[in-house]
Parts: C-alpha cells; structure tokens; sequence
C-alpha cells in the first residue's frame, strides 16, 4: 500500500497536469472561435471557385488542347498524397484519423500496382506515415513558426506541388484533411485536386440555359484558374485543420480535465482512508501499551 507522503505527492502531480489540461481547453476554446470564422468564411469562395470552373470546364474537359491541370496526364500511375496534419499533439485522434485515411488509400493503391509518394504537411502526420511507409515521404512543411495562417503559405504549397507536377513528378495529386463540423465531430476528407474534380454544372449554375460568352477565351481563363484553385483547395483545407485541430484539442482537454478531477477523488479517499487506518492503528497501541502498564 503507498504511503501517506506517496498519495499526497501522487495528488499534487494530478492537480497540476488538471491545471495544465484546464488551460489548455481554454486556449484551444479562444483559438476555436476565430479558427471556425476562418474555416465558414472560406467555405462559399471555394465552392464558387468550383462552380465557375464546372461551366468553364463542361465544354473542354475531353477536348483536345485542355488545360493539363484538368485532363491530367492520360495516366493513373504515380499518386501524390498531401496529408495536412498538425504540428502539435494533444488533440485526441485528429492526426491520427487524417493519417489513417491516407494510409488506408495508400495500401489501396499499392494494392493495385501504383506508385505512391507522400508530401506532409504537419509533423504529426509524417511521424504516423513514416513508421509505415519507410522512404515514401517526399518532405514534410512545418507550419509551427507560421503566426497567421493566410493564403500565401496555401499558394506557396500549391505552386510547389504544381511545378512538381509539371516536372512530370506524378500522374494524381489528393488532399487529406479534416473538415470542421462541430467541437467533438471532425470528417477526414480526402480531396482530388489534380487533376481537378470538377463537378458537372447544374442549372443554378447555367443561370436557366444562358449563354455565356468568356473574353479573354475559356483555355486562357483555365490556364489562370485552374493553378488559383489548387492554392484555394489547399487553403479552405488549411483552415478546416485548424478549426478542427482546436476543436479537438479542446474536446480531448475537457476529457481530461473531468478525469483528472476524478482521479484526485479517488487518490484524496484513498489518501483519507490510509490516514484513518494510520491513527486508527497508533490509537490501538497506545491504548494496549497502557493496559499493559
């Protein structure tokens, strides 16, 4: 059985990692609000993106001369995955469940002859992988030193994996990350953005049959947004991470908050009960000493 002094330092340490824990959701709580601002208002701009290039695209995509970006390569061989995971742990299974999607569509590909390779952005993520997938992963981009998330850090990746593509690095580019719903509900998501996955426009779209003429020409548009939207896609992913991130910190810091608090009544009874036994005992043989006199 411990003794008293082991049960009072064992109290001690929980109630400082409770106060740790407890700081910790309440920053994640401050961070989370501007963090889910950022993730819906990027949201309708990603999506629009999308719609524009579906009527710009319903025309070309098949067509001889399209824009690269959108046809692809003709090949389904070489596979980029973009794992986008934090940089920082104690957010329950955030980076795991991102981590384990893309593992789960890399043995898939593997499965079927295909060549993979990894680009990670996040450590944690590339921690996970590196164990399974030893020599696959490209490099990994730390985000730890950037202070504000903005759209130049997107377009920076984007244009790297662009240029890569160009170079003939690989065949289909795919975004993994977790889409924000709610503090305790986040959504791996895997993302194809090359070549771009353009849904089909639909009548909202087409405005009811209106024509649209395009000036300059619908390729030279494509040829300018098609490589804006790949930085748009990564950025709107970005963002989910980052509200998803803190939302999950702060459902994993209140969890263990609440155990802490438990474990200090659970160790503060046992604490007591040892204490009572101890006096109880020193009572019976100061009692029995003196019967013995």
């Amino acid at each position: 059985m411990a003794s008293l002094k082991d049960l009072r330092n064992r109290i001690a340490s929980v109630k400082a990692t409770q106060k740790i824990t407890k700081a910790m959701q309440m920053v994640a709580a401050a961070k989370l609000r501007r963090a889910e601002l950022a993730a819906a208002a990027a949201r309708p701009y990603a999506e629009r993106m999308e719609r524009v290039l579906a009527n710009l695209a319903s025309s070309m995509r098949d067509a001889p001369g399209a824009p690269q970006l959108l046809a692809g390569t003709g090949e389904d061989r070489r596979h980029l995955l973009v794992v986008m995971t934090a940089d920082r742990g104690l957010a329950g299974g955030f980076n795991a469940s991102i981590a384990r999607l893309a593992r789960d569509e890399a043995r898939r590909l593997i499965a079927e002859g295909k060549e993979v390779r990894f680009l990670c952005v996040g450590r944690k993520g590339a921690d996970i992988l590196r164990r399974q997938f030893p020599g696959k992963i490209d490099d990994v981009i730390s985000l730890r030193e950037v202070k504000t998330l903005g759209y130049s850090t997107a377009n920076e990746i984007g244009e790297r994996i662009i240029r890569e593509y160009q170079d003939g690095g690989f065949d289909v580019a795919t975004l993994f990350f977790s889409k924000f719903r709610s503090v305790v509900s986040q959504i791996p998501t895997a993302q194809q953005v090359i070549p771009a996955q353009i849904p089909e426009a639909t009548g909202e779209d087409q405005l009811n049959g209106a024509i649209y003429e395009y000036e300059p020409s619908e390729e030279e548009i494509l040829e300018v947004l098609l490589p804006k939207n790949v930085s748009i896609q990564i950025f709107k992913g970005l963002l989910e991470n980052a509200a998803s991130e803190q939302g999950a910190r702060m459902s994993a810091m209140d969890n263990a908050t609440r155990n802490a608090g438990e474990m200090i009544k659970k160790l503060s009874l046992q604490y007591n009960r040892t204490r009572q036994a101890q006096i109880t005992k020193e009572l019976i043989e100061i009692i029995s000493g003196a019967e013995a006199l």
